[in-house]
This record gives structure tokens, C-alpha cells and sequence, in this order.
């Protein structure tokens, strides 16, 4: 940590912080001078074609976290649960002094044709990727504005928030939904001085990031579903979790302090064509 750190002295609450994005947000914000509460679920939160993380990974995040000389609190916990949600944000403030930035990170992919999808599965979608958001906000604002500081809240949504995407009708209805939601925070927190704002990344190198097996089949049964895909400007043709931290790192900043409300596309160009 440098006295240039933009950070110093805050507190972030990541949630989907084992691996992936919501890891390499953590440790760039502890690398910024920030203390971070962080949370994952560390299990199979509902059928993907992709592994789930795991409390090693958790512990591992803490260890990267507690490496730059920062502090970690940390717990499992469902972004489905907001009652375990508003416990970990209770401990992480007592235990931290504050609380100034929200990294709603959490979420999951599916794949599938919208008329063919179990109820379950759009279901669970909802749930993860739009309500999860909803509980992360809701147990997180009333102690952002006890305490009085302002703060930042960013929301992980998706190109699939701006565009939507054949093959992911319930990502792409929660990823809109959250947009929605952004909007309507950064409204009602602006008297607070709490600026709430939105990410929307394209493919991330990440074990949820790739197309798995269910996703190539969409594709390969679908052929005409590859033109709305959109193309890319330039390489590389994903993004690093690092990529996405870094815009993250930004908008929770002073950087950013005129922004509330916004849409931050991190894609390669992919809305643009």
C-alpha cells in the first residue's frame, strides 16, 4: 500500500468473493487500502455445467487479502439468505469500524431455450442473480446510511444486461432487472450521498465465464443464435477478472465520484455492433 492508494481506510463487502471477479475485486481493493468483508456461497447453489467454488477457495481469497496487509472477515453464506447477508455486514462493521463500498458480485450461468427451461431453473436464476442483488443492497444501505459516510455500491450485471442474448432468456431477464434496479437505488441513496452504478461485463476468464458444455450446445443446435452474438473489436477476446476488478476499484473510488446511475460496459465492443 502506497500513500497514492485510493482506497485508505474504507471498508468493501464483496459478495461471490472466492474466486473468479469477486476475488480479484477483493484484492484490488486491499491493495488499495481498503479492509474487505467478503462472502460465498462455497457449494452448488443449483445445477450449472460448471464446478462450484469452495471454502478453500474462500480461505485462499482471505490469504491474497491478508498478503497485502489488510484485514478479512469473512463467512459462507447465500446471497438467497438476506439474514445471513445483514449478519456478516453487522460483524464485518463491528468488527472494522465501517462500511463505504457494496460489490453486489454474486451470480451464476445457465444455459437453455426459454420454452425448454424447468421453472426451477429460470427460478433459481431470479433468485441468484436479481434477488441475491436485492438482498445484498437491502442488508447492506441501512448500515451505509447510519453511518453517514456516503459510499459507492456497484452491481455485477452483463452485457447480457444491455443486450440480451439467445439461449439465456433468465440471464439475460435478471441481468436487465438489476439494471432496473441500479437506477432506482441510485435515486432514492443519492440524498445520502451513496452512488449506485452497474458493470456489465462479456466473457471473463473465470470457471463460470466460458461457454460449458450446455452453452456449446445451445449453439451447435441453434446455428443461426451465433449472429446476435455480436463479434469482437479487438484481442484478447475475453476479459480478466483483473479487467473487471480494476473498473470496480474505480467507480468505488473518489475517481468516480460525479458517477451514479450508469451502465459501464466492459466488453470489448460487443454492444456497440
Amino acid at each position: 500500500m502506497t500513500s497514492s492508494s485510493r482506497l485508505t481506510g474504507r471498508v468493501a463487502f464483496v459478495t461471490g468473493a472466492a474466486r473468479g471477479q469477486g476475488r480479484a475485486e477483493a484484492v484490488a481493493f486491499a491493495e488499495e487500502g481498503a479492509d474487505v468483508i467478503i462472502t460465498d456461497l462455497c457449494a452448488q447453489p443449483t445445477e450449472t455445467d460448471y464446478p462450484a467454488a469452495t471454502p478453500a477457495d474462500l480461505e485462499e481469497t482471505v490469504a491474497l487479502v491478508k498478503k497485502t496487509g489488510r484485514r478479512a472477515i469473512h463467512a459462507t453464506a447465500d446471497v438467497r439468505d438476506v439474514d445471513a447477508l445483514t449478519a456478516l455486514v453487522t460483524r464485518g462493521v463491528e468488527e472494522l469500524g465501517r462500511l463505504d463500498i457494496v460489490v453486489a458480485n454474486a451470480g451464476i450461468v445457465s444455459w437453455g431455450r426459454f420454452w425448454e427451461m424447468t421453472p426451477r431453473r429460470w427460478n433459481d436464476m431470479i433468485d441468484i442473480n436479481l434477488t441475491g442483488v436485492f438482498n445484498t443492497f437491502r442488508a447492506a444501505v441501512p448500515t451505509m446510511i447510519d453511518l453517514g459516510n456516503g459510499g459507492s455500491i456497484i452491481a455485477t450485471s452483463s452485457v447480457s444486461g444491455i443486450k440480451s442474448l439467445p439461449g439465456q432468456a433468465h440471464y439475460s431477464a435478471a441481468k436487465h432487472g438489476v439494471v432496473g434496479l441500479v437506477k432506482t437505488a441510485a435515486i432514492e441513496l443519492a440524498p445520502y450521498k451513496i452512488r449506485v452504478n452497474s458493470v456489465h461485463p462479456w466473457g471473463v476468464n473465470t470457471a463460470m465465464g466460458g461457454m460449458g458444455i450446455d452453452g456449446q450446445k445451445v449453439f451447435e443446435d441453434n446455428p443461426s443464435y451465433a449472429a446476435a452474438m455480436g463479434q469482437y473489436w479487438f484481442e484478447p477476446p475475453i476479459s480478466e477478472p483483473e479487467d473487471i476488478a480494476a473498473s470496480v476499484v474505480f467507480l468505488a473510488s473518489d475517481d468516480a465520484r460525479t458517477i451514479t446511475g450508469i451502465q459501464l460496459p466492459i466488453d470489448h465492443g460487443a454492444t456497440k455492433i
